[in-house]
């Protein structure tokens, strides 16, 4: 399961970062392992036989459904938790962040209270 699941991540449809309009030809293209050029002719050919509205209409749905590819790749099953939930709404991943914050906080906490304790000083100068 873990291994499909990074395999479907790695080849995930997003909209392209390096796009010319929303990025969405490019995000098909490089899902489907496809030149952007065709997809951009296809899509041209659509416009042309089809109308006008249809395709507009179609393209900037999608664009606006299709999430934007991650500027850096996540390694990490909650890298990939991360970027979802941030890409979709952006609760989750500030709900994470805060998690996380509270329990770096909690162990410096404790940290602190550990070294700035009398047993400690009083086992640090035992021990020198």
């Amino acid at each position: 399961m873990r291994r499909f699941h990074n395999i479907f991540y790695d080849r995930g449809l997003y909209r392209s970062r390096k796009g010319i309009i929303m990025g969405v030809c490019r995000g098909v293209g490089d899902y489907f392992n496809f030149s952007v050029f065709w997809i951009r002719v296809i899509l041209i050919i659509l416009f042309l036989i089809s109308g006008f509205w249809p395709v507009v209409v179609l393209y900037f749905v999608a664009g606006f459904v299709m999430k934007p590819e991650p500027i850096i790749r996540p390694q990490q099953h909650y890298e990939e938790e991360l970027y979802g939930g941030y890409a979709r709404t952006r609760r989750p991943a500030s709900d994470y962040i805060k998690r996380r914050q509270q329990t770096l906080e909690r162990r410096i906490r404790n940290l602190e209270n550990t070294v700035t304790s009398k047993e400690y000083d009083w086992d640090q100068r035992m021990r020198a």
